[in-house]
């Protein structure tokens, strides 16, 4: 195809309603006769999904278009002015936050698209008070307080703050955030019944929410708090509460990705007639094309498993358009493709091992119920790459150190000693691959001991920050208890030719204010699937003993 020539002149300067229009796609199609869409070329149209906008933009020719030839925006440019759309009809809410929900996510304040939000004094108050120390929420209370002095430092034209008509929440560049900010400037009429104390915090901002909902009755003010208490008092004075949910990454757990997907029973006889096969490296590769493909992920493991036919079992290893290519995976139950002794007992520990022993996948989550494998697993994986394949330097393993029960309060020694009481699921699947090595005598295995454990280095979690990692195999254990924050600086710690693997189970969440939908293992596990070096298996059956599965299963 030639290319265009170049332009013979300077283009024009564009206006600025240019900038914020868009010209909307034509859905007609080219006609032989030119007369028959004279009118529709006279003039161009406009149409803006902002209506206050369209109306000075639009041109008077538009009035002409027929209704079928009437532009609708494309998706692409949906979601381009998404954030100049009113998203409801009606009047924006109004949101009264509460001070746990600012110090809980302190990007909290644009997360409401086109509504107002509305801060107590009282809650300005309590996040002066908690902003000092060294603890996350110290750290978010002084976040939240840079955001609102930079919102607060914009002025208008006479080099005044107007409080009272509200601040753009865009005006700091989140543009998604289309509302305002409004401060608590005059003393409300706060009337409570009198068994509620005046002067708590949390019965002055629910005073707050009764007081505006009088002064604005043709608007919904609602209290958004994280405090289940404070969400109950409410209700029962007839005040809306909700819970801040835009941290949970699912809203149910059962909706998280699994990794593995099985195949339709008429998988051959719908994909055969085009499928492509070929043999490389020991391994079979299938490229298929149907209504299979879009449903597909990077690094998702699909099986089939007929009666009387040999099972399939397949790694999605690309995706290209409409075809996307499947590689049969290694057979980890034989024993000859032991991993450091350990075969897989079921299909899922399958598919894992083939992860774990993969150096194309840097990231991989784990997840399943107690006893399914995990961390044995991988540290045999970890092992094995380490000593024998000399793939990587040395094991890291790292842990958060939330107590089950009540806290038994400091531990002497050094970091690897004070981390000592926390790895003891460490120490008992170093005890089991231990056994494994038949062979050697006692000494011999007390020397292979002595070895395995120079190569596995035991780190906290609070020393991370700075650090970066190169050519290690990194395990985070019991990763559910992990923010979707502290998530982001493990993994970010990751230098060129480091893996790191996540373990943990979502039914054992030990940390307080942390739930399935907003821990940070489900929040990895979320954004990272698909990615071409990252995978996901969640492990389904427990393998550690008969009675631990019945216990997970009646408990």
């Amino acid at each position: 195809m030639p290319l265009p020539k170049p332009p013979a002149q300077k283009a024009s300067l564009l206006a600025a309603t240019d900038f914020e229009s868009q010209s909307a796609p034509r859905h007609d199609k080219r006609s032989l006769k030119p007369a028959a869409t004279a009118d529709v070329a006279s003039g161009p149209s406009l149409e803006l999904l902002d209506g206050r906008v369209a109306t000075t933009v639009m041109a008077p020719a538009a009035a002409r278009v027929t209704p079928t030839a009437a532009a609708v925006p494309a998706p692409a440019e949906v979601q381009r002015t998404r954030s100049r759309a009113p998203r409801v009809a009606g009047p924006a809410k109004l949101f009264v936050l509460d001070t746990n929900v600012l110090m809980h996510d302190p990007m909290s304040l644009f997360r409401f698209d086109e509504h107002d939000i509305f801060l107590p004094m009282i809650t300005l108050e309590e996040l002066d008070n908690n902003k000092k120390g060294l603890s996350e929420v110290a750290r978010n209370a002084r976040q939240v307080s840079r955001n609102l002095d930079a919102l607060a430092s914009f002025t208008d034209a006479k080099g005044s703050t107007d409080a009272t008509a509200g601040i753009p929440l865009s005006k700091t560049g989140h543009k998604d955030a289309i509302g305002k900010l409004f401060f608590q400037t005059t003393l409300l009429d706060i009337k409570l019944p009198d068994g509620l104390p005046q002067g708590k915090a949390d019965n002055q901002i629910l005073g707050v929410v009764r007081a505006l909902r009088e002064q604005q009755p043709g608007r919904d003010v609602v209290l958004v708090s994280k405090d289940i208490n404070m969400r109950v008092k409410a209700r029962a004075l007839g005040l809306p509460a909700e819970d801040y949910f835009n941290d949970k990454t699912l809203d149910d757990g059962d909706l998280l990705y699994t990794g593995v997907m099985a195949l339709p029973a008429d998988f051959w006889e719908r994909h055969g007639k085009t499928m492509e096969s070929w043999q490389q490296g020991g391994h079979t590769y299938y490229r298929i094309a149907g209504p299979l493909v879009p449903a597909l992920l990077i690094n998702q493991f699909v099986y089939l498993e007929t009666p009387g036919a040999a099972p399939l079992y397949a790694r999605v290893t690309e995706i290209t358009g409409k075809t996307a290519v499947l590689k049969t995976l290694r057979d980890y139950s034989h024993a000859k493709n032991a991993v450091w002794g350990v075969t897989s007992r079921n299909r899922e520990q399958n598919f894992a091992l083939n992860l774990l022993m993969d150096p194309e996948c840097d990231f991989i989550t784990l997840t399943g119920t107690a006893g399914s494998g995990k961390t044995l697993m991988t540290l045999a994986a970890g092992l094995s790459q380490v000593l024998d394949e000399r793939r990587y330097t040395e094991i890291i393993v790292t842990r958060v150190t939330v107590p089950v029960g009540e806290d038994i309060g400091f531990l002497p020694g050094d970091e690897q000693e004070k981390m000592g009481p926390w790895m003891g699921a460490l120490d008992d699947n170093l005890e089991v691959l231990a056994r494994t090595d038949t062979a050697a005598g006692e000494w011999g295995r007390a020397a292979t001991n002595d070895l395995v454990r120079s190569k596995i280095k035991i780190k906290s979690l609070n020393f991370m920050r700075g650090r970066t990692f190169l050519n290690k195999f990194v395990l985070i254990d019991e990763a559910q208890n992990l923010s979707p924050k502290q998530m982001k600086t493990l993994i970010t710690r990751a230098g060129p030719g480091t893996k790191i693997v996540c373990l943990g189970n979502l039914a054992q969440i030990d940390t307080p204010y942390l739930t399935e939908g907003s821990s940070g293992l489900t929040y990895a596990v979320d954004r990272f699937k698909g990615w071409p070096h990252g995978g996901h298996v969640m492990l389904a059956r427990g393998e550690r003993s008969r009675l631990a599965d019945f216990a997970s299963e009646v408990l």
